[in-house]
């Protein structure tokens, strides 16, 4: 079979399979919760937990797990675009990389937490595919966090070839020994403009599947804080009707860190945190 025709029909088998979810609407944006229920739900006045009649979709992370079960330094890379380098937040210290690294450190006291930024305003797909050699592997990471999609939306990028293209980077971070979670699209007007974000949110999840990586649904979570009222869109998205707020991008950074407490039996977490003593 022709490499191309190949790519088309895994493409076809990972949407078969993603079909199969339609139950929870992962792809449309129904809610799902990843990792513990409402982990999240204490930051930012309640806004960041999702419901707990969800689903988890959380897949293995291996890597993840035997770094929380040795100890030592936990190193992510957050790869993307502009919603990754921060835009919106109103410092450094409110990204979503700088809060998550906040939330693991809070969550993990028995481990030096590592976050670093590699998100570049305006990127896509396959700019971020040739930064993973320069950008990524140098830092062995123990898990990289791909946030993708976006951009190719918007500039009206062909779904299949971005899902090519995140494959073969996903690919080349696995063989070099980290974890990869992909993290989907934002819920924003600028996207819902775009009749085709479906398509790359199907082509997502197909890679996702294909490749037994976990899938972070951004945009189901995020649709979901508006739907329930738990955080209006004027308070989720700054004025250009897009990017995240330090608000979101708190609760952003919690529900990843819920997703990665999922990896961990509780029992290694519990080695981690300090002994209690009895008063």
């Amino acid at each position: 079979m022709p490499r191309s025709d190949a790519i088309h029909h895994r493409a076809r088998l990972g949407r078969g399979a993603v079909a199969a979810l339609a139950v929870i609407g992962l792809a449309a944006g129904a809610a799902v919760l990843l990792g513990p229920a409402g982990k999240g739900a204490s930051a930012a006045g309640g806004r960041c937990g999702i419901g707990d009649e969800s689903a988890s979709l959380a897949r293995p992370m291996p890597h993840v797990a035997a770094r929380i079960a040795s100890g030592g330094t936990f190193t992510i890379v957050a790869l993307g675009s502009s919603s990754t380098s921060g835009t919106g937040a109103s410092g450094p210290q409110n990204t979503y990389p700088s809060r998550l690294a906040a939330a693991l450190a809070g969550r993990y006291p028995g481990l030096k937490v590592r976050v670093v930024n590699r998100g570049v305003p305006g990127d896509e797909a396959p700019g971020m595919a040739a930064r993973i050699g320069r950008d990524v592997l140098p830092e062995k990471p123990d898990l990289v966090i791909w946030q993708v999609g976006t951009n190719g939306v918007i500039n009206g990028d062909d779904a299949l070839h971005t899902g090519e293209v995140v494959r073969a980077g996903v690919e080349r971070i696995k063989a070099a020994g980290a974890d990869v979670m992909l993290m989907n699209l934002q819920y924003a007007p600028a996207v819902l403009r775009h009749p085709h974000y479906r398509d790359m949110l199907h082509e997502l999840d197909a890679v996702a599947y294909a490749e037994d990586v976990p899938l972070f649904p951004r945009f189901a979570i995020m649709r979901q804080w508006a739907d329930e009222g738990r955080m209006p869109l004027n308070v989720m998205l700054g004025r250009d009707r897009l990017h995240m707020t330090d608000v979101s991008y708190e609760c952003l950074a919690h529900q990843v860190a819920a997703t990665i407490d999922g990896v961990a039996p509780p029992k290694v977490i519990e080695a981690l945190l300090p002994a209690k003593t009895e008063g």
